[in-house]
């Protein structure tokens, strides 16, 4: 502020001269603040010094509500001066981590979102002590993996969901008509105001005391209530042709995506010696093979869990839930932290048995029983083999003990090991419904998919009828052996 006779930036455009008036004091002055209690110790707000004068800010004068709308402007000042010292600003980068903690200050809501989005990106979270994202910026011709990079992924989302349409539509369609698979023909509910309101309002299946009540509401006898809600359940059961079109459409990419996989991490040396994926960590360039496998396998993840409402409803639906978004973050932060290395192994590792449930459920559709069988028990022992041996004891062993000779835990390290234990859990939780299925298959007890296929609905319209002409035991008909009770 020396010798300057332009205005000050303070509301209320004074000049350098009347700096008093706003409350600026003459920096060669020795006087105490006015808001000073004599010991330099402040008793009110602490103003930043004076944008163009240079002078340190002290009392504002009389209360009123221009001073204290100055007050605010002021302090909204300081705040952006923080943020500028602290690498928080827009106009500052974004790779620059917080070294101080934000301003007390309440900012608008653009400069609150950049102080978050500058925290969450901070590199104690995502990388080990001691490197900063400038460390993985593209240089000498090498690429390294960026956060920006997965835009494209919701994207090809859409798209994934558009080449379904026309995969189901124009290959899924033919193939089941070349299998022969065959719809059965079920009776519809016929049309009753009451019955379908509770249906609608209160539950798809009634208990006895409920069906006797609107056995009397209706005008039904209770025999015609229960046929009534059996028929109405089947009519809102996937078709067998629906199921065999999803499972043809899964079956595709999976067998693709596995192939794809091998031939991007067979000729890694990291594929023969998990040491190796660490190797140079987190200085380590990005592959365009690595690129394209990443992206394409969260593109169709993504794909996966918008269209899951839509799909068919399975047992497991909410763990089915709890894997695609476990899954989706996994593979997220993989490339965000550049373990990319352990991320392409990890993905072809679950791509290795998928293809083969998915080929098990085709061929149940169509009713070759002997064939559905056996695919089923190859995938059992690939599914067993690969997520409950070689996962743990290999491929989280990797993650979890390789990466501390290098460099001290830190967040991420922690983050992505603890996703990785609740994708195991959901591994043992189906393993046990495969190990059952797996069980009845050998012993010829099968009668309902353990694993994926089973739908909360009653029996079908053929087994009334055999109930009714056929013998029971406990109740239900008796199945042959390796015939499903539903499909």
């Amino acid at each position: 502020g020396e010798g300057e006779t332009g205005l000050c930036p303070m509301p209320g455009g004074a000049n350098v001269e009347g700096k008093e008036e706003l409350g600026c004091a003459d920096p060669t002055a020795g006087a105490a603040s006015p808001r000073s209690n004599g010991d330099g110790d402040s008793a009110g707000l602490l103003l930043p010094p004076c944008a163009r004068c240079g002078a340190p800010e002290v009392g504002l004068g009389a209360p009123g509500p221009a001073r204290a709308l100055q007050t605010v402007l002021v302090a909204l000042s300081r705040g952006r001066r923080d943020q500028l010292q602290a690498g928080t600003h827009p106009r500052s980068s974004l790779a620059t981590a917080p070294s101080s903690p934000p301003p007390s200050v309440f900012l608008p809501p653009p400069s609150m979102f950049q102080t978050l989005y500058s925290y969450f990106w901070w590199e104690r979270l995502w990388l080990p002590a001691n490197l900063t994202w400038a460390d993985l910026e593209d240089r000498d011709g090498r690429v390294y993996a960026k956060a920006s990079d997965l835009y494209i992924t919701l994207p090809l989302a859409f798209l994934f969901l558009v080449i379904r349409h026309l995969f189901e539509t124009y290959v899924a369609t033919p193939l089941a008509g070349l299998l022969n698979v065959k719809e059965k023909i079920r009776l519809k509910a016929t049309p009753n105001a009451v019955l379908e309101k509770f249906y609608a309002a209160t539950t798809k299946h009634p208990k006895q005391a409920d069906v006797e009540m609107l056995s009397k509401k209706s005008g039904c006898t209770v025999r015609q209530v229960e046929r009534w809600f059996r028929r109405r359940r089947n009519q809102d059961r996937p078709s067998l042709l629906k199921k065999f079109r999803e499972a043809s459409w899964r079956f595709t990419f999976y067998l693709i995506a596995f192939i794809a996989g091998m031939a991007v991490i067979v000729d890694k040396p990291w594929f023969y010696d998990l040491r190796e994926v660490w190797k140079g960590y987190p200085i380590q360039s990005m592959l365009p093979s690595q690129y394209w496998y990443y992206m394409i396998e969260l593109s169709f993840y993504w794909s996966l869990l918008f269209s899951i409402a839509s799909d068919v409803k399975r047992k497991d639906f909410k763990e089915q839930i709890i894997h695609h978004v476990a899954t989706i973050i996994l593979i997220s932060f993989s490339w965000f932290a550049n373990y990319i290395r352990a991320g392409t192994l990890i993905m072809a590792l679950h791509d290795s048995s998928d293809y083969l449930l998915e080929s098990a459920k085709m061929f149940n559709y169509a009713g070759w029983r002997n064939t559905c069988n056996n695919i089923f028990i190859v995938f059992a022992a690939v599914f067993i083999v690969t997520r409950l041996v070689i996962l743990p004891f290999w491929i989280m062993h990797c993650t979890v003990v390789y990466p501390l000779d290098l460099y001290p835990a830190f967040f991420g390290y922690y983050f992505f090991n603890f996703m990785m234990v609740v994708l195991q859990s959901l591994h043992i939780f189906w393993a046990y419904l495969i190990i059952r299925m797996a069980q009845k298959f050998i012993t010829g007890k099968v009668v309902e998919d353990e694993r994926s296929d089973r739908e909360e609905t009653d029996n079908s319209e053929e087994e009334e009828e055999a109930a009714k002409n056929g013998p029971l035991s406990n109740g239900h008909p008796v199945l042959n052996n390796n015939h499903r009770k539903t499909d």
